[in-house]
């Protein structure tokens, strides 16, 4: 019989933990005096008894070691809870949404995605933004363990490369968790504190520091403005570009260079794919700019860098509408959100690796046509990519096409215009946040699709996160017979 006790157990203490962390925006609520602080007191509690309760009920079931099942059913099932109870704040908080609107919000934070559904951000009570910037802020480290620890031994996506990297977990998945956990929070940690004091050096009042640091270093790109990233300008722009490209790249590099391998980082072939994408896209995109800019070099080269880094790292901030710059840079925008950023980092979308492996295989067989009788194998970082990683890439590839197609199709259903179908799927299973045309373009937000829509985000917002075949093996009967 299946034994769901260690499933229980720890995602009974994420939620205790998540309801503890609900203290912190109800202090900024009863300092601010605008009356909701009891919303969160009231979450905190609900939240604190309910995890507490299921995590003691199941102790006696706590093992060293997890089944395959139960790891899967883990890695999601956190992912499905913890938007459920962070949703609570939200519906009887001073912002009082409905449920589905409020799960939809509570998703696409914890999921990093950033999209909202919430207007009026620049009167919201301080506790309920806080709360976006902190829900954002640990599905970022939250996305990190997942794929350094649970992803690669899942052997899912072709996430298997980065096995040894990620110091064999496999058959001792809690306390070598505990251990990757421990070196990457503090680094984490470290990260967003070094871009809130530049922000406040920068000029930002100490709870938008606070809070966009969060959002920034997640990259999740929730903002305290309607107008998102627009209501700033100048250095500050340059410092986010700069703490988004960290945030995506692997944090496991950050963690051997402070074991004295100062190299890591640039010895990393997605490392330098991933840099090397961005600096082209970059000189292509302010080039194209000047023409909207004339004589304002510094502006288009700044917000070319700010927007494309946000979208390819799946940030979603916004500094300007970028719809009013022409049909080929919207195109590219639209492109470079299904890029991503590296794996093992708080970026989403396919992810750089991917494409490298695939380009990789490509070649190889393009080698195999010319010379029929060679032996050609592709490699990635100096060694041979074994088929298992190649099959994995080429599923993934096959479901993320399959997954966003069923998802534009399910909403054009709802009554949505063909671009806000596309854009809005590619936005919600990439994790990029905002998406394209005059509804949830970066000018507008979500809040005037339908419920039907909404559901089908929320639920694409959660299985792009977790990498798609995830989820997807839960659905499989053959997988529970294994």
């Amino acid at each position: 019989m299946f034994d769901l006790r260690p499933v229980g157990y720890v995602i009974g203490m994420l939620v205790a933990v998540l309801g503890l962390t609900m203290l912190a925006p109800m202090f900024v609520d009863l300092i601010e005096g605008r009356g909701h602080w009891p919303a969160f007191a009231e979450s905190a509690v609900i939240t604190i008894l309910v995890g507490g309760l299921v995590s003691i009920s199941c102790q006696n079931g706590v093992k060293d070691r997890l089944s395959i099942q139960q790891t899967f059913l883990l890695t999601t099932g956190v992912w499905v809870a913890l938007p459920v109870f962070g949703a609570l704040p939200f519906i009887i908080g001073g912002s009082e949404l409905s449920f589905i609107n409020a799960m939809f919000e509570a998703m696409s934070g914890l999921t990093t995605t950033g999209a909202t559904v919430m207007t009026g951000l620049d009167d919201m009570p301080r506790g309920i933004l806080l709360w976006r910037g902190i829900l954002q802020w640990l599905g970022g480290i939250g996305i990190i363990v997942v794929a350094m620890v649970f992803l690669p031994e899942l052997r899912v996506g072709g996430m298997q490369i980065f096995r040894a990297e990620s110091f064999d977990t496999f058959g001792k998945i809690l306390p070598r968790a505990t251990q990757i956990a421990s070196q990457i929070s503090a680094i984490y940690v470290s990260v967003t504190v070094a871009c809130i004091v530049t922000y406040l050096l920068l000029g930002m009042s100490p709870f938008d520091a606070i809070v966009h640091a969060f959002t920034t270093v997640s990259t999740g790109g929730m903002a305290n403005y309607d107008a998102s990233f627009g209501v700033f300008s100048g250095p500050i722009e340059y410092a986010a570009s700069v703490f988004m490209i960290l945030s995506a790249l692997p944090f496991v590099r950050y963690v051997q260079m402070l074991n004295g391998n100062y190299n890591a980082p640039l010895m990393d072939v997605q490392v330098r794919g991933f840099l090397y994408t961005v600096v082209v896209l970059v000189i292509m995109t302010s080039f194209l700019l000047t023409k909207i800019f004339p004589h304002h070099w510094e502006q288009a080269f700044r917000e070319a860098l700010f927007n494309i880094t946000s979208i390819i790292s799946g940030t979603g901030y916004a500094s300007v509408d970028y719809m009013t710059w022409g049909p080929f840079l919207i195109t590219v925008f639209f492109f470079i959100g299904l890029i991503g950023g590296c794996a093992g980092s708080t970026a989403c979308s396919i992810k750089i690796f991917r494409y490298q492996i695939l380009f990789a295989s490509v070649a190889s067989q393009i080698k195999k046509i010319r010379a029929p009788h060679g032996v050609f194998t592709p490699k990635y970082s100096g060694r041979t990519i074994g088929e298992d990683v190649l099959n994995s890439v080429m599923s993934f590839f096959v479901f993320f096409i399959l997954t966003l197609g069923l998802v534009a199709v399910a909403l054009s259903f709802t009554g949505l215009d063909f671009v806000t179908s596309v854009s809005g799927a590619a936005a919600s299973v990439a994790n990029i946040g905002p998406g394209l045309g005059d509804i949830i373009g970066p000018a507008g937000n979500y809040s005037s699709l339908n419920d039907a829509a909404k559901v089908i985000l929320t639920f694409a917002m959660l299985i792009g996160r977790l990498e798609l075949l995830v989820v997807y093996a839960l659905l499989i009967p053959a997988f529970w017979r294994g």
